[in-house]
């Protein structure tokens, strides 16, 4: 029988290990700490598309308007997405959650910002801020929370004892139903800069670093980093960052109930004539069983299930990054996926990275990227 790992996360570091010059995994006097995701803003075109797609892909109508949709899951608490009427698709940020107004008002003094009462429904109070790669998001407090919605269990599995006896299994092939948001990951060409604001301002804390390879030197490339909840468990990770020529939503990613959960919803799209990007499989780096999809402006979004949750205890690991490292089970990796199809918007967005003095990502980070592809 083969040994047991000391610890499963332990156990994903790269031969080395980190280094004494490796950039810490949290600040040392934060100013505060988010205690959550609470929200994704979008721009789109056309609501009603929008919501079709958004109820086939399990989540709920909580507000409709002619100008706004927001969409809920199924566990209580605030919505996953807001999506305001435009002229174009794009992501328009993320919303943070904090504790109380109180760390509102700590957060501007140190950002000079201000602390503004958010006039949308909900309510509440917010900090409208820019990190350093031009991203707007917002921090948000005191928002009213909604109420929990009836939802699935998790199905009872014959796993390792009998629980389900005289009772066939026979899941219903239907929206996914959505239980909350879980993160998004974004791309930026100022990583470094970037994750030290995160830290410094909202707390966040890396549970694992990824590094292109052969640049173990150069240090990191890609976090996933979760909030600092002391010894509740939060995600692994509620934001992603890599290192990129763009400044770019990747995906985002919302829990359902199991398994068959992202199975049979997943099915659902697919009669529905959607795209599916990648899946289904489970991942390494915070081990959700995942499935990725397009809408229709093929923004990319993730049924997921049974991902990791850990305390502020889990030191940071340190892993080469590779298109076949990014599932233990599953398909291989998808050029839609990837998002490996040139446009001449990414063209643009590499030339003009390789051409600012003011951005991490030069050539050497390209060529590591490029072997990320094929490794």
């Amino acid at each position: 029988m083969a040994s047991m790992p000391k610890t499963a996360h332990e156990d994903l570091h790269s031969e080395q290990g980190p280094l004494r010059e490796d950039r810490p995994d949290r600040a040392k006097n934060p100013t505060i700490k988010v205690e959550d995701l609470a929200w994704l803003e979008f721009e789109k075109p056309d609501l009603d598309a929008a919501e079709r797609f958004a109820h086939d892909f399990g989540l709920i109508t909580a507000y409709r308007d002619d100008a706004e949709l927001h969409l809920r899951g199924t566990l209580g608490g605030s919505q996953c997405m807001i999506i305001r009427k435009g002229l174009a698709s794009r992501f328009l940020g993320p919303a943070f959650r904090a504790a109380s107004t109180a760390d509102l008002h700590r957060l501007a003094r140190a950002t000079g910002a201000s602390v503004e009462e958010r006039l949308a429904p909900g309510g509440g109070t917010m900090v409208r801020l820019d990190d350093p790669s031009g991203m707007r998001l917002q921090v948000v407090a005191e928002v009213e929370q909604l109420p929990e919605l009836q939802h699935r269990a998790p199905l009872e599995l014959n796993f390792g004892q009998v629980r389900r006896v005289n009772a066939p299994q026979r899941p219903t092939r239907e929206p996914a139903w959505v239980e909350r948001l879980g993160h998004v990951v974004l791309e930026t060409p100022k990583f470094n800069r970037t994750l030290d604001w995160y830290q410094e301002h909202l707390g966040l804390i890396v549970s694992d670093f990824l590094f292109f390879p052969g640049q173990r030197d150069r240090g990191a490339t890609m976090a996933f980093i979760r909030c600092d909840r002391g010894a509740t468990p939060a995600d692994h990770h509620t934001l992603a960052m890599h290192l990129g020529p763009s400044r770019r939503y990747v995906h985002s990613a919302y829990q359902v109930a199991d398994l068959d959960a992202v199975a049979t919803g997943g099915e659902y799209l697919k009669d529905r004539g959607y795209n599916r990007a990648w899946g289904i499989g489970r991942h390494i780096q915070g081990s959700q069983i995942f499935d990725y999809w397009r809408d229709p402006d093929s923004v990319m979004v993730e049924h997921f299930a049974d991902g990791d949750m850990f305390d502020d205890t889990v030191e940071v690991g340190w892993t080469q990054m590779s298109a076949s490292g990014l599932a233990q089970w599953g398909p291989s990796v998808t050029a839609n996926f990837l998002g490996a199809k040139p446009s001449a918007h990414m063209v643009r967005d590499l030339v003009a990275a390789l051409r600012d003095d003011d951005n991490e990502f030069d050539i050497r980070r390209l060529v590591g990227l490029l072997k990320v592809a094929t490794r």
